[in-house]
């Protein structure tokens, strides 16, 4: 059985005991955390829409940040050069349950 969430704006094909990366949740690791699923398939029984009453429960696993992305611009002849950096923010959840 696997079943289809949905998490800061990006959606997630998840079956039992999968590990994923999601934008950064609130909590601690070994919390609780609960998504909506959108599309359930159990066999050749596939539910989606109004019909989907599943709940995918899973835990936290980490809070992290990713690599460093370097963004740097410039114009030509001008001497503006702008370097700047950025680390994304990211969850690691363990999916414990989908019921």
């Amino acid at each position: 059985m696997y079943a289809v969430i949905v998490t800061g704006g990006k959606q997630y094909k998840v079956s039992e005991g999968d590990v994923i990366e999601v934008e950064k949740l609130e909590g601690e690791a070994g919390a609780k955390v609960e998504f909506d699923a959108i599309l359930t398939v159990n066999g050749d029984v596939v539910m989606s829409g109004a019909d989907v009453k599943a709940k995918v429960k899973g835990e936290i696993v980490r809070q992290g940040k990713t690599k460093k992305v370097v963004v740097f611009k410039y114009k030509a002849k001008k001497n503006e050069r702008v370097k700047n950096g950025h680390r994304q923010a990211f969850t690691k959840v363990k999916i414990t349950a989908i019921a």
